[in-house]
């Protein structure tokens, strides 16, 4: 049985996977009235959870939009951050940056197989970036895909490896290259939005070539 979470909980997750929203859209999706909303995201922010500041859009009223602050964005858990922060640090100092580099490669060749393995037997494109996300998802980034007219867009709302990746981007190379190993030598796959960079998300624009 599927666990419901508390309205305060929801909040937190709809501005993670949905990023800022101005009140009405999450009274809506939380299916509570506005002024319900405002009491959750109220006690969202005297938590420093949350924030909120007007944005003004053509000629109508300016609105007022939520969005995570730090401390939010830190509820959703990065994966042994501290210790893997150490390691890498320590492996870095000991052995040198180009030896960090060759394991991260090597683990990512890792990632490669298991990924490659898991969607043997999917030939189509869109099959492919479909059970990526659903792979990525289930190992906590919070991912998902939509179709364009150019071709996908794979979404990953959540790093769980954050903390590692701001300390070597060697991680985020090694995942950009299992991506395009995974879906194919005649397929694109360029990453328009990064976290560890500033973005909300991680997002890759993938198209057959």
């Amino acid at each position: 049985m599927k666990m419901t979470l508390p309205d305060n909980e929801r909040a937190l997750l709809l501005l993670k996977t949905k990023g800022p929203q101005p009140l009405v859209s999450l009274a809506k999706d939380l299916n509570v009235s506005t002024e319900g909303a405002r009491f959750q995201l109220i006690k969202l922010s005297n938590e420093g959870l949350v924030e909120t500041h007007t944005e003004s859009k053509g000629k109508g009223r300016p609105q007022q939009v939520w969005s995570l602050t730090q401390l939010g964005h830190a509820r959703f858990p990065d994966t042994h951050a501290e210790l893997t922060v150490r390691l890498i640090k320590k492996m870095q100092d000991t052995l040198g940056e180009a030896a960090l580099l060759e394991v991260i490669e090597a683990n990512g060749k890792d990632g490669q197989r298991k990924y490659l393995h898991q969607l043997s037997g999917v030939e189509d494109l869109e099959g492919r970036v479909s059970g990526l996300a659903k792979i990525r998802d289930e190992e906590g980034y919070m991912a998902d895909y939509s179709k364009n007219e150019e071709g996908y867009l794979l979404v990953e709302n959540h790093c769980p490896i954050c903390s590692a990746a701001q300390a070597c981007l060697g991680f985020c190379r090694a995942e950009l290259e299992t991506f395009k190993t995974v879906l194919g030598e005649h397929v694109s796959v360029e990453r328009v939005e990064h976290i560890v960079k500033g973005g909300r998300r991680c997002a890759y624009k993938i198209k057959p070539q």
